[in-house]
């Protein structure tokens, strides 16, 4: 019963996390105005920034912190391995909809392109190049591992997990960090750019960078010489700015 259960916690995990993040790029889509971070402004210009920059603080933080293996390790202590990563997704999907619920409206207008013409059709095939490159990105490491499933469902048919290895392969052959990029792209690449679209995009998008340096301290101190050596050959989002990648990596998981 208690594999069961935490099978259950897991796809439940899963579940919000995912609805979360197609909340998220929905309503920095400007399709579908009810749930849009666009809405009527209804706090001073000063307050709305200040709300808006602790909202991506409390984001930030949180999946950063919970991310760090030092942490990991700690919270094993508390919790059934095989749920941990599952519990992390969870608060990572719950933190992201309540960003985007209370994100603060402030109006203005940076660009805005005409409806109908080639330049706004080509902005939303690129919205959706970006946001296409993050999901097939969690695919090339493993999506159901990402997002803790697998870890649980190892334990429900009593498998012994095993670690992934890590590959360099696909998009990861052009640049080391095809998830974050593509969020990047998607949140800049849009007909209608607001003040309120602008600084959801700047805050994120250095959320995004911040979190790569992190994350690439961790990969270093695991994978040592391998991942340095890779992280020389490839860049971490322009691609074709380094020496093409002349083997395939193989670096398991810690």
């Amino acid at each position: 019963m208690k594999k069961i259960l935490q099978f259950v916690y897991s796809t439940a995990a899963y579940l919000i996390a995912f609805a979360s993040l197609l909340f998220w790029i929905l309503s920095v889509s400007h399709l579908i105005p009810a749930i849009s971070i666009d809405r009527p402004a209804s706090l001073p210009f000063w307050m709305a920034l200040l709300k808006n920059v602790g909202l991506v603080m409390l984001f930030g933080l949180q999946h950063s912190i919970m991310a760090r293996p030092s942490f990991k390790k700690w919270l094993k202590k508390f919790l059934p391995v095989p749920i941990e990563r599952s519990t992390f997704v969870l608060i990572s999907g719950l933190l992201l909809a309540f960003l985007v619920v209370q994100w603060a409206p402030m109006g203005g207008s940076i660009w805005s392109v005409e409806k109908g013409t080639v330049l706004y059709l080509l902005l939303y095939v690129l919205f959706f190049f970006g946001w296409g490159m993050l999901f097939v990105s969690t695919f090339l490491i493993n999506h159901f591992d990402l997002f803790g499933l697998r870890q649980t469902y190892f334990e429900l048919i009593n498998k012994p997990y095993v670690a992934l290895e890590f590959r360099v392969k696909s998009l990861y052959k052009v640049v080391r960090h095809p998830l974050y990029l593509g969020g990047i792209i998607g949140l800049w690449a849009t007909p209608i750019m607001s003040g309120t679209h602008f600084v959801f995009a700047l805050l994120l998008s250095a959320y995004f960078v911040i979190g790569t340096l992190f994350e690439e301290r961790d990969m270093k101190n695991v994978f040592g010489e391998q991942y340095e050596q890779y992280r020389k050959q490839v860049p971490m989002f322009l691609p074709y700015t380094k020496r093409k990648v002349k083997t395939l990596f193989s670096i398991k998981k810690a």
